[in-house]
């Protein structure tokens, strides 16, 4: 026991000695992704935590911006990782830039489902069927602060992954004038014993004319969520709007449900936000095998 104590304190001298003699910092500053507001949410009885990531260069846009609505977006949530790719997008032009909106949950259960008809969905879950009051703070509040501080175009985004994923799904199939673009990874069609993929055909056959667009994807789920996903997508097959822009990528066989929200993110910004490649000019010289400097070249170093 004596030589336990012994190495502690040998190890504990040495820690404090590294310690000492790192080099102190020249200057120290912290790091800010956004900007983070709390709204009320009348619809909700409480408030929110809405925020907001825009590009650097936003106030140089000659256009209003897209903006891209995450739901699970509080800061303990998806919220940086996601303005991550905001910023990549930003500093690639891989895909258009836009605005990140992360808007917090808290009771997700309650916030993101229907009502459930199903007795056992009722039984078994007594907190549920809350998703037109968290719509009604997205529509009411989020939107109308966003669009009134900053140059916001008429697109929106809505980006969500499993329960997340079923209110971007549901709000697409019952409220479809909300956004223009719906991005859903890993929804949680479970619920309701599936109750959006089956009433996906009749919902789509009311849906207007207006040009929309979907992106779906699925990990390897299975059972009832991938049930629920291949009636929906059934259903785009056979009643989809002419003017419906969908997407399905099945990632069954490389992620599972905790990997595969920034993956997909990522492809569906790609796909929904397509650039041009970027032109680079003409390459280099010594991009290429046996290439050799111009007198050009030359002169300019």
């Amino acid at each position: 026991m004596k030589s336990v104590w012994i190495a502690a304190i040998l190890a504990l001298g040495i820690a404090q000695t590294a310690l000492a003699q790192a080099p102190a910092p020249v200057s120290q500053n912290p790091i800010i992704t956004g900007e983070s507001f709390v709204l009320d949410a009348p619809s909700l009885g409480d408030e929110r935590e809405v925020n907001i990531w825009v590009p650097p260069f936003l106030d140089e846009l000659e256009q209003p911006i897209n903006v891209v609505y995450l739901i699970d977006g509080g800061l303990e949530q998806d919220f940086q990782h996601m303005a991550g790719l905001a910023q990549l997008g930003a500093l690639s032009w891989q895909y258009e830039p836009f605005m990140l909106v992360g808007v917090q949950t808290k009771n997700r259960l309650f916030e993101l489902t229907r009502p459930a008809d199903d007795p056992r969905y009722q039984t078994q879950f007594e907190e549920q069927g809350g998703s037109e009051a968290f719509l009604a703070f997205l529509t009411e509040e989020v939107i109308p602060f966003v669009e009134a501080r900053y140059p916001a175009s008429d697109r929106r985004t809505l980006i969500g992954e499993s329960l997340a994923g079923l209110f971007v799904t549901d709000t697409f199939l019952h409220a479809p004038a909300s956004f223009t673009d719906y991005i859903a990874v890993s929804p949680s069609l479970w619920w309701d014993d599936q109750a959006a993929g089956k009433a996906a055909s009749t919902l789509l056959t009311a849906q207007d004319d207006a040009p929309r667009r979907l992106y779906l994807t699925m990990a390897n789920e299975g059972g009832t969520m991938q049930n629920g996903l291949d009636q929906l997508v059934y259903a785009l097959r056979q009643n989809a709007p002419q003017t419906l822009d969908w997407f399905y990528v099945d990632r069954s066989a490389t992620e599972t449900h905790s990997t595969i929200l920034h993956p997909a993110a990522l492809d569906a910004f790609r796909t929904l936000f397509a650039l041009p490649p970027y032109d680079y000019g003409e390459t280099p010289w010594y991009l290429i095998e046996g290439g050799e400097p111009s007198a050009e070249d030359d002169s300019e170093g």
